[in-house]
């Protein structure tokens, strides 16, 4: 099978022209300067400014130009780990606490922001009888603590139904907490990459940063901004594909199954976003180029053809 159609630099969440933000080109100096505008930066940077804070923030690309503005586009309660495995690291009172915590965060998202979040729930399906088993430890850990679960059978398989997940486009997401932290003052700067941090200077290659604290928000390439960090972390690349629109599919809920390594979900113009498959080429996913890989592409291909039943 050819791959002539991968879109390396094409996202299916950039439907809207990117906003006009300068590069630094003069020396600055604020009270904290984050770098990285993904998720994590902007929402820092509104947490600074409600601290009454002035804040500068940077960027090597876009706003949400990295995986912030580019990943599967799933909100999921709760830690990484499946809620029973949590429950055994950090125990019932913490594990629970945590997860009604992300709840309420994904409800004020939806209700900040409506064009970008879709709190309609998720599915956790079993991809083995294993898995199965795990699923239901799930529901019982989840039950016993009186979390909103339902076991869930259907047309995808057998699982888990998640009613307070959702989905959003993570890339508006950025985009709208960036602007708002514009309004709020915060001067934002994006194809401003951070060469060095001397103590409390950014240095850039047109300007300065002058800050009391420097927070780094970087997810991808955290070993380059930071050479120290090299052999305690590394970047690995994640992969996803896109359709056109399909009216003869259906999917209500993001879907993540096969312990969440394949996930997918509809958007409401009927295109199906599909990611995952890296686990099983995980040894050539490290420190990747961040380009397609064409096993991956041929094995989402299959997951959509195969699994998903769709032709788009």
């Amino acid at each position: 099978m050819r791959h002539d159609h991968l879109h390396p630099q094409r996202s299916v969440w950039y439907d809207e022209p990117e906003p006009a933000y300068p590069t630094l080109t003069d020396a600055i100096a604020v009270d904290v300067c984050v770098i990285g505008l993904g998720g994590s930066g902007l929402s820092c940077i509104h947490t600074l400014l409600e601290l009454g804070m002035r804040v500068a923030g940077i960027d090597a690309t876009t706003v949400g130009g990295g995986a912030a503005g580019q990943n599967g586009g799933f909100l999921l309660a709760g830690l990484a780990a499946f809620y029973h495995n949590a429950v055994a690291v950090l125990g019932r009172e913490r594990a629970a606490a945590i997860y009604r915590l992300t709840i309420a965060e994904i409800e004020r998202m939806a209700v900040m922001m409506p064009n970008a979040v879709r709190q309609v729930g998720s599915l956790r399906i079993a991809a083995s009888a294993e898995e199965i088993v795990d699923c239901a430890a799930q529901l019982q850990a989840m039950r016993a603590d009186d979390l909103p679960v339902e076991p869930y059978r259907g047309s995808e398989g057998e699982g888990l139904f998640l009613p307070t997940d959702g989905s959003f486009q993570p890339l508006k997401r950025c985009r709208l907490l960036a602007e708002q932290a514009r309004r709020g003052g915060a001067l934002l700067f994006t194809h401003t990459p951070a060469l060095t941090i001397d103590d409390t200077i950014v240095r850039c290659p047109q300007g300065q940063i002058h800050a009391h604290h420097v927070i780094v928000a970087v997810d991808g390439g955290l070993e380059q901004l930071l050479p120290e960090l090299r052999g305690v972390v590394r970047t690995t690349r994640l992969q996803m594909l896109a359709t056109a629109p399909d009216p003869e599919r259906s999917i209500p809920w993001p879907v993540y199954t096969r312990w969440g390594y394949d996930y997918w979900q509809q958007l409401p113009d009927g295109r199906i976003t599909l990611g995952g498959c890296r686990d099983r080429f995980a040894a050539d996913e490290w420190e990747a180029p961040a380009e397609p890989s064409a096993p991956v592409q041929a094995a989402l291909e299959q997951i959509l053809r195969e699994r998903i039943s769709s032709r788009a």
